[in-house]
Parts: structure tokens; C-alpha cells; sequence
């Protein structure tokens, strides 16, 4: 039969695996949407394609 110790002692284990967990997982914000994840390789082919426009060209264009 399981003691009080042992069952306080297997909590202390779980309570720990837990902290753990907490600590080293990854930030759900880390990871791209399925959108997001698209125009980034929207971007990579216009970039690429050479489609892209620097902002300094941009700003020259419209004249500011």
C-alpha cells in the first residue's frame, strides 16, 4: 500500500517535471500562422523575383 510519504514525494516529482516544462516551453508567439508562414514566402519569391521596392526608393517615388 502506498504511504502519505511516498504520494507526497511522487507530487514533489510531477511538481517538478512541471516547472520544468514551464521554463523551456517555447513561447506560442515563436511560431508562424499558416497566414503569416504564406506571405513569408510571398515575400522570399518577391524578394527573389526582384520585386521588391526599398523604402528608400519608395519615398524617393513619392516624392518625400
Amino acid at each position: 500500500m502506498t504511504t502519505d510519504v511516498e504520494i507526497l514525494n511522487e507530487l514533489k516529482a510531477i511538481k517538478s517535471e512541471l516547472d520544468f516544462i514551464r521554463e523551456n516551453m517555447p513561447d506560442k508567439e515563436m511560431f508562424l500562422t499558416t497566414e503569416e508562414r504564406i506571405l513569408l514566402e510571398d515575400s522570399y519569391k518577391n524578394e527573389k523575383d526582384g520585386k521588391l521596392v526599398s523604402s528608400k526608393d519608395l519615398r524617393r517615388e513619392l516624392g518625400l
